[in-house]
């Protein structure tokens, strides 16, 4: 099923652009890094405040409110982009040993989100103003920033494995 997937993606008409129109993949890859790096640049942010950098400059609700929204937008970039790159040549990228790293490490971050803000970012609030943030925030951000690490490491493994 997935493998027919692939191939339906890969034979669209947006597979047969991207691999046969001039400058489309160009173009697609360098939105994809620029959305990745709105991505991770404010997530890393986000984690690297958790973690207690920068406690006297900024509150953690303050970083969440401002960098949220640009992690958000980071997102919809790499996710668009990158599905339109898979698209060009799905079933070798699939075939790629660093692809279903790729596919669980992007599991394991946004399981990881959702913990958080399930978890020990409802009572943020409470603890927002401390000088360090609860362990479950420190590890949840630690967490964060191991996984869309290793995503960043997977994506640019595919064509070496």
């Amino acid at each position: 099923m997935l493998n027919a997937a692939l191939e339906l993606l890969q034979t669209s008409s947006l597979g047969r652009t991207v691999r046969s129109a001039g400058y489309v993949y160009a173009v697609l890859e360098t939105l994809h890094v620029l959305g990745i790096g709105l991505l991770i640049g404010s997530i890393f942010a986000i984690d690297l405040r958790l973690l207690g950098v920068g406690r006297q400059a900024v509150s953690v609700t303050s970083a969440m409110r401002h960098l949220l929204p640009v992690s958000y937008v980071g997102f919809i970039t790499a996710f668009v982009t990158g599905v339109g790159l898979l698209s060009a040549q799905a079933t070798m990228i699939a075939a790629s040993g660093a692809a279903p790293w790729k596919l669980w490490l992007l599991v394991a971050a946004g399981a990881n989100a959702l913990a958080f803000h399930l978890g020990a970012g409802r009572g943020m609030e409470e603890w927002a103003d401390v000088s360090t943030p609860p362990l479950a925030a420190r590890v949840a951000a630690l967490i964060s920033m191991g996984a869309w690490t290793g995503v960043v490491f997977a994506g640019q493994m595919l064509p070496y494995t």
